[in-house]
């Protein structure tokens, strides 16, 4: 979701929110009754994303999870209402509860909200000395008061995800404070608590290891000894795996007597008891990251704080077109996080060469072979070792929601990222990021750096014109810049000329074994028919940018009820874009991207489009 503008700063009559624990708002000292429990999620879910745009449809999601009344609209709008005037402060001009482009949002400080205290708190322990951490730490477990959200709230669906989320996120909080205070010495203030946790969370390798380290400090050597034979049993048992290198490191530091701190130190391919299985290596199976990486900064930006977050059980989705630069994007993020993914980094495509989906066998046998989990049982025991592995995967080009379903996390460690050209809108909880065109100026950067600078200088009105004609997609940009590359005979000019003909710019857009007419159409083959017949009449009936509502019924002979629908199917299917920047305050208005529209007018020549009677 777009981050908006700053935080407000704390009134004087400063309101507090907690979800730390029970759902709570006070007003200096008094807590304020927060209504009926349909009003209490939207306030949860607003929080569950404060100072960012919350859609309707989530807000009507999080209340009514199977079916929604007809007055669902207007129902919020009395919560939202209500809600409102509860929240009320002194500040006329930035109000908390604000509606805006199809959603809500409230608006919080961070000293007013125990979330985002919590977050900055665990997030300026990272690189601290132990003592600092530790305090830090401290401060942010003591925020919370009882389970995230309480009991009641997790009848919503969305929000029993939410409270899981933020559940997992104190855990490795915990994990952390534990890891400190050992390093300085506090073995018997830990000890005691991760057993507790162990006993919840028995998988969880990071706990594992520090209450080994914990017995170890206080003495009690078999006790550690006894607690890594009893993972290792586990592991085989439930996952067929065996433990990693730094545990093994941490079972031959305590079999050896040494000092606990040194364990992490030793982590190695040395000898191991024979029933763990070999040590490995982190995993990395990524494409070379561009060197000359352009735009995009502010996508790359979000999701790289929703990784490090882990907000929506860590998975994160990137959309747009075939070519918006998705997986370009995806790969950056990747090699970029490598440190905090200790255990591995992977790509695995979900198509075929010929742009089918691959079933999930060969899928879950490429991860496996990539993660060096051979022979993995089946999707269970791949989101068990998901869970218990700081690991990025990255599923690239998703075909549809039943293609990753059972390969995504529930929770834990391991973070994915999907690309797919549409939205996927049956997946829950995800985070979705839309992959927007390249502006004029990063597109021209890109060409700049393929072709020279001089030569893109020497004739800047062409460059323009070449790159306003691939409509502002890298790879359309990228194949351009390849092709001019080779064919420097070629002046700038003539080459817009040839892209400027819509008959003929497609045909252009091919270097080698590059082509943006065969990227296109792995993505429209897979379209239902009635789709690409749609999108051939929007296509055909509505000329080059934006579009409402009116116009899209015209051109496919329908009524603007039926029509809004037949957008919204392209729209999901990643053929049709909605432009933030040219949404109204009045009418939504819609897009089929340059290329696209292309493709479609040539597909309508190639198969024309019986006209509706």
């Amino acid at each position: 979701m777009p981050r908006l503008s700053a935080q407000p700063a704390a009134s004087p009559r400063t309101l507090r929110f907690s979800v730390l624990g029970p759902l709570a708002v006070h007003r200096d000292d008094r807590a304020l009754p927060l209504g009926p429990l349909k009003q209490r999620v939207v306030l949860a879910t607003l929080l569950g994303s404060a100072n960012c745009l919350v859609p309707v449809d989530a807000l009507t999601d999080a209340v009514w999870p199977e079916e929604p009344p007809r007055t669902a609209r207007k129902n919020l709008q009395v919560y939202v209402s209500a809600l409102r005037l509860l929240l009320a402060d002194d500040d006329r001009e930035r109000p908390r509860l604000t509606h805006s482009h199809g959603g809500y949002v409230l608006r919080v400080a961070e000293d007013e909200f125990d979330l985002l205290l919590f977050r900055s708190l665990v997030r300026a322990a990272e690189g601290q000395s132990p003592r600092a951490a530790a305090r830090l730490l401290r401060q942010a477990l003591d925020l919370w008061k009882g389970s995230a959200l309480g009991e009641d709230l997790r009848q919503s669906p969305r929000l029993a995800e939410e409270s899981e989320r933020l559940e997992l996120r104190r855990l490795t909080a915990y994990e952390s404070w534990a890891e400190a205070e050992l390093e300085l010495g506090g073995a018997s203030a830990v000890v005691e608590g991760l057993r507790d946790l162990v006993e919840q969370h028995p998988l969880r390798e990071r706990l594992r290891s520090a209450w080994m380290r914990a017995l170890g400090g206080a003495g009690r050597q078999a006790e550690a000894l006894a607690v890594y034979d009893d993972y290792r049993q586990l592991l085989a048992r439930e996952l067929g795996l065996g433990p990693s290198a730094a545990m093994v490191a941490r079972y031959r530091a305590v079999l050896a007597g040494d000092d606990p701190a040194a364990a992490d130190r030793k982590a190695g391919p040395q000898d191991v008891p024979a029933a763990s299985g070999p040590s490995r290596a982190a995993a990395v199976a990524l494409p070379s990251d561009l060197v000359d990486f352009t735009g995009h900064g502010e996508e790359l930006r979000h999701l790289l704080d929703l990784l490090e977050d882990g907000g929506a059980g860590g998975i994160v989705l990137l959309s747009g077109p075939a070519g918006a630069g998705k997986t370009t994007l995806a790969v950056r993020a990747a090699h970029l996080l490598g440190d905090r993914f200790a255990d591995g980094r992977i790509r695995v495509s979900l198509r075929g060469a010929d742009g089918s989906a691959r079933p999930l066998p060969a899928v879950l046998a490429e991860i496996g072979e990539r993660t060096g989990q051979a022979g993995l049982s089946g999707p269970e025991a791949w989101r068990a070792w998901l869970a218990a592995h700081r690991v990025l995967v990255v599923l690239d080009d998703v075909p549809e929601e039943r293609a990753v379903r059972h390969l995504l996390p529930t929770g834990g460690q391991g973070r994915v990222v999907l690309t797919a050209r549409g939205q996927l809108g049956g997946l829950a909880p995800v985070r979705r990021i839309s992959v927007p065109p390249l502006g004029t100026a990063e597109a021209l950067q890109l060409l700049a750096g393929i072709v020279g600078r001089n030569r893109v200088r020497a004739d800047r009105e062409a460059a323009l014109r070449i790159v306003r004609a691939c409509g502002g997609s890298p790879l359309a940009v990228r194949v351009s810049g390849m092709r001019l590359a080779v064919l420097r005979h070629v002046p700038l000019r003539e080459f817009a000329d040839r892209l400027t003909d819509p008959a003929g710019t497609l045909d252009e857009l091919t270097s080698g074994d590059v082509s943006v007419r065969y990227r296109l159409a792995r993505g429209w083959d897979a379209l239902p028919q009635e789709c690409g017949r749609d999108a051939v009449r929007l296509a055909e009936g509505t000329g080059d940018g934006p579009f409402g509502l009116s116009e899209a019924a015209e051109a496919l002979g329908c009524d603007e009820r039926h029509a809004v629908r037949v957008v919204e199917k392209l729209i999901d299917a990643g053929i049709v874009t909605s432009p933030g920047s040219e949404v109204t305050a009045h009418a939504a208005l819609y897009e089929l991207p340059c290329l696209v529209r292309l493709y479609a007018l040539a597909t309508g020549q190639e198969s024309p489009v019986p006209v509706s009677g």
